[in-house]
C-alpha cells in the first residue's frame, strides 16, 4: 500500500508471539462432515493462525488407517510434515486412542517449551481440559482452542483462553435465517387446522433452489438450526397409508429470544 504522506512509518512491528499447534484430526473432519457436511480447509486455517502467531510447530494426529483420513493426507502436507499416526493395532481397542497419544505428546513438549507463548489445540474433547489447565495456571502459557461448533465440551471451552468454532457462525446463520423464512411461509400459508409438512431434504431443497445458494451450505445450516433446538424433529404418520415422515417445527420463542427473527422473518 503507498504512504501517502511520502514517508514509510519508522520503527519495528511488533513481534507475533510464538506458538505451536496441535490437531486432532478425527475431530476436525468428522465433526465437520456430520455436522455440516464439509471439509476441512488445512490451509486457510494455517494462514488464519500465521496472521496472528508465529507459528512454530503445527502437529496433526489421527487414525489415518482410515481411508476418508487418509485421502486427506496431501493437504496436510500442504502445511506440514509432522503427521502422528494413532492406529491402535491391539486386540485391546480404546475409542480415545488419538487423544490419548496427543495428550502424551502435548505434556512432553511443555517440559521444553521456553520460547513459545502460546499452545493451540484443535479439538473438542473433554479429556484435554487436564492439560489446559496445566498450560496455563502451571506454565503460566496462553492456550487456545479451536473446534467445531456445536461439538466443544464446555469444560474445555471454560478452561481456555480463548476458543474460536469452525465453521464460522455468522456465515452458517445467514442461511439458517433463510431455512426460518421458508418455513415461517409454510406457516403462514398451511390450510387452516392442518400442519405443514416440512422435512428435511426438501426444506433444504427448496431454500438452495430458489436462493440460488449452494444445497451443502444450506444443509450445514439446517443441521445447525437442529443442534441448537431452533429446529425440531418429530416422526409423523402422513397420508392414507400412514407413511412415517420425520417432520419440522420451529421453536419460534426460542428464534425470537436469540434474535435469529430478522430479514422479514
Amino acid at each position: 500500500m503507498f504512504n501517502l504522506f511520502g514517508k514509510k512509518k519508522q520503527g519495528k512491528q511488533a513481534a507475533k508471539p510464538a506458538a505451536i499447534a496441535f490437531v486432532d484430526y478425527e475431530h476436525w473432519y468428522i465433526s465437520l462432515d456430520k455436522l455440516y457436511n464439509q471439509r476441512p480447509d488445512v490451509r486457510a486455517w494455517r494462514d488464519e493462525l500465521n496472521e496472528t502467531y508465529e507459528m512454530k510447530e503445527i502437529s496433526f494426529f489421527a487414525d489415518f488407517s482410515n481411508p476418508s483420513l487418509r485421502a486427506e493426507l496431501p493437504q496436510i502436507r500442504e502445511v506440514t510434515n509432522t503427521i502422528i499416526e494413532t492406529q491402535n493395532t491391539s486386540s485391546n481397542f480404546k475409542k480415545d486412542f488419538t487423544d490419548f497419544i496427543m495428550l502424551d505428546h502435548i505434556y512432553q513438549r511443555a517440559m521444553s517449551a521456553d520460547g513459545i507463548d502460546t499452545f493451540i489445540l484443535f479439538s473438542g474433547d473433554g479429556h484435554f481440559n487436564s492439560v489446559v489447565s496445566f498450560l496455563t495456571t502451571r506454565m503460566g502459557k496462553k492456550v487456545g482452542v479451536y473446534a467445531v461448533n456445536n461439538a466443544l465440551s464446555n469444560q474445555l471451552r471454560s478452561t481456555a483462553s480463548w476458543v474460536k468454532l469452525l465453521p464460522r457462525e455468522d456465515s452458517v446463520v445467514v442461511f439458517a435465517r433463510l431455512i426460518l423464512k421458508n418455513l415461517r411461509y409454510l406457516e403462514d400459508n398451511a390450510s387452516p387446522g392442518r400442519t405443514p409438512r416440512a422435512t428435511f431434504s426438501a426444506t433444504v431443497e427448496a431454500v438452495s433452489r430458489y436462493h440460488h445458494a449452494d444445497r451443502e451450505a444450506v444443509a450445514a445450516s439446517m443441521r445447525w438450526l437442529i443442534a441448537k433446538q431452533y429446529v425440531l424433529q418429530s416422526i409423523q404418520a402422513v397420508g392414507t397409508n400412514n407413511r412415517s415422515v420425520r417432520l419440522l417445527s420451529v421453536d419460534w420463542e426460542k428464534c425470537r429470544r436469540d434474535g435469529l427473527l430478522k430479514d422479514g422473518i
